[in-house]
This record gives structure tokens, sequence and C-alpha cells, in this order.
């Protein structure tokens, strides 16, 4: 039988050390110029070998024959070897840039190929708008041809980062995943502070255990009556264990304390518009191109200067993934139980909750939570944001739980 090389090969394959045997089956064909089909999973192709490592191996095509579809036997010691080997095919990655519909995935040996996804994804059987993150572990399929690639498979995630979608209110957004930390920049002037914003943020991040830094930008113009709020918001946070910073990005203050918290670490950085995340971001490491915008002189709200997450290497160890400027954050996956639950300090003292951490804490006796809050050991002003959280919760998904439960 005469064989001709395909004219598109779709896959090579480095045989690694040890013996081998390649068989190739023709699954699915069109009648050529030889005048008749042979039968199925006739083989295409054979070659058995031995060496520290097997030359390039190609897929050959019967002359006359139009090959749809090809499947690969390898036979080894064992599956497990066979299927590895069948894997090689495959190259690893890490996902640094989304937009949209493609994606930026730097490869084991630092080559960025932009990549596509193959079929649906699904994160914990919810909805999700964009199926992979920034930081996600992906297995890709190269293109030769174009140089693009195929995301075959998402590695599983160490944890994620996810918020409702701000456009398609019952599905979520991934914000990015495999993170060491996450860092919200706000400020109390330019755009005036929306303190409800943290512990949004908070409730964000807790559920996965990702330690949170809480950044206020822009030092350099606070006044006393600002410095005071800093004050007494830092004492709030510090006093359940979060880090909190104040900073300037045009002053530098702070920025080399805040460099080293950031060392070695994947960090995803997000804040409201107009918070000087971005400029923050070139002042930690100034060759950095990033976007940054001013605010509306009219409106004093910040534009959207960040369109796609990415991710950024670090001079000084690390990396850090740059989102989408946020306006709000909701919970349409939340549950108001999930919201007392990750209010760090309101789960400690549940325990001691007549109801113990059934304890929703707003009018069930023996609350122990409300007995902090009047001892002032919980601060009254997180009580308020955690009480608007809950009714926002159960007033957006009460139509979700009551469709599931008929």
């Amino acid at each position: 039988m005469i064989f001709s090389t395909l004219k598109n090969i779709k896959h090579w394959f480095l045989i690694p050390e040890g013996s081998f045997y390649i068989s190739a089956f023709r699954l699915g064909y069109s009648r050529g110029n030889s005048g008749r089909l042979p039968s199925q999973e006739t083989p295409i192709t054979q070659c058995r070998g031995q060496g520290t490592v097997a030359p390039l191996f190609a897929l050959y095509c019967p002359s006359g024959y139009s090959c749809r579809e090809i499947n690969l036997t390898l036979r080894a010691g064992s599956s497990d070897r066979a299927r590895a080997k069948i894997n090689e095919i495959l190259e690893k990655g890490t996902v640094i840039k989304s937009t949209g519909s493609w994606y930026q995935v730097r490869l084991e040996d630092g080559q960025v190929v932009n990549s596509r996804i193959v079929g649906k994804f699904r994160l914990d059987g919810k909805r999700i708008t964009n199926p992979v993150a920034v930081g996600d572990k992906v297995e890709v399929e190269i293109d030769e041809k174009d140089e693009t690639a195929t995301i075959k498979t998402i590695l599983p995630r160490r944890n994620y980062v996810v918020r409702q979608s701000p456009r398609r209110k019952h599905d979520l957004h991934l914000l990015a995943s495999n993170v060491d930390q996450a860092m919200v920049i706000v400020t109390i002037v330019e755009p005036n502070l929306k303190q409800g914003f943290i512990d949004r943020f908070l409730l964000m991040t807790e559920p996965y255990e990702i330690p949170a830094l809480i950044v206020f930008n822009k030092a350099d113009l606070y006044g006393e009556d600002e410095l005071a709020v800093f004050e007494y918001l830092r004492d709030i946070y510090q006093n359940i264990g979060y880090t909190v910073l104040l900073v300037s990005a045009t002053t530098q203050q702070g920025i080399a304390e805040l460099r080293e918290l950031l060392r070695d670490k994947v960090t995803l950085i997000a804040g409201q518009s107009g918070v000087g995340k971005s400029t923050l971001a070139v002042a930690l490491q100034p060759h950095l191109e990033l976007r940054t915008g001013e605010l509306s002189d009219y409106s004093g709200k910040g534009q959207h200067t960040t369109t796609f997450a990415e991710m950024h290497p670090l001079d000084f160890g690390g990396a850090i993934i740059d989102t989408p400027g946020i306006k709000t954050l909701s919970f349409n996956h939340l549950e108001p139980m999930d919201v007392a639950h990750n209010f760090r300090e309101f789960f400690e003292h549940s325990e001691d909750c007549k109801f113990g951490g059934n304890c929703l804490h707003r009018n069930e006796p023996g609350c122990a939570v409300k007995a902090a809050i009047e001892e002032g050991t919980i601060s009254d002003l997180r009580y308020m944001n955690y009480l608007a959280l809950l009714e926002e919760v159960e007033d957006q998904n009460y139509w979700e739980r009551l469709s599931e439960e008929y």
C-alpha cells in the first residue's frame, strides 16, 4: 500500500524511552481514486522501535483517501503509560489574559499563545459567563498551522474569586483563580468612600479562605477628617485579622511595605472605578503598561479604564492580576446563612448563640453577636452592612429558592 502524507498533519508524537508500538486506524473516510474502501479499522500504518528517544513520528493516510477522523492506539506496559503518552499531545500553561472569546496562555516554556475553548465548562454546577479565568492552569492543543491553541482541559483550581455577572444577573463571572491573596483598593476622597464596598469584597473572598489586604490609596489628599476616618476603619478591620495599609501612588507613601506584602505571591487587585488601582500598580512596578484614567470632572466618578483581566509578573517576585473596575458587587449565588458564616467575627461568636450556627443575628433570642455589638466588641458599622447584605440576598434570591422548592 502506498502512503501519502496528510497535507495538514494534526498530531506529532515524541515517543519517550522504551519500546513502543503505534497503530493508527481510519474510522471515517471518503472514497478516493483507488476504487474501493478498506474495511473498518484497517491499519493505516504501524511502527515498532526502541531507543532512548525515538524520532518524531507522523500519521499517514492511504493514497486516494481523505481521512476525517483518526484514532490512535498506543500499546505500552500499562494503560496508564499509554494514556500518558497520548497526553503528550497537550501542553500545560497558565491563563494570563482574558479578552472575552480569546485567552492568552503562557506555556511552561514561556511562549504565549492565543487560545480558545471547546465545549462547555461549568463551575460547581453554576452558570458562568466566562468558563476560563485568569490564573487557571490549563492543557492546550497547539494548532501549528496558525499558531493558536485550543483549551482542552481546565486543571483543578486551588481557589477562585467569583462575582455576580454585572450584565446577566442570574449568572456568575469568574474574576481570577489560583490566587495567594486578594487586595481591595479604596480611597476616602476622589471618589468619596463607599465603606460598604469593603465588606462586599470581603464577602467575595472569605468563603474561599483567600487572605485579603485592604489598601487605602491617595493618602496625599487626606486632611485631618479623612485621616480620622481611616484610623477608625483601620482599627475595625485590623481587630478582626485583616491587613490594612495607607498608601499614596503619588508620593510613594507605603509603597515599599506594600511591595513586600506582594512579593512572591499571586495577588488579585480590585477596586471601584477611580480609586487609583492602575496608577498604584504602576507605582509598584513603573514599567507596567496598564491603562490609567482620570475622574470625570462633572460626576466625580471614575472612568472604566481596565477592560479585561490580565496577569502581570512582578520583577521582585510574584504577579498581580488586574481586574476591570467594579461598580457594584452582588451575590446571586449566596444564601442568607452564607452571609452570616462569612462575616468572620460573627461566625466566631455564633457558637455562643442560643441557636448556634443557625442564628442569623437579627431577632433571635440569646444572640451572642448582638450582645457583642452592645458591648462594643463587634463593630456596629459592620453589623449595619451585614444586615443590608442579608436583606439584599434574601430579596434577590427569593424567587430562585421558591422555584427550586416547587
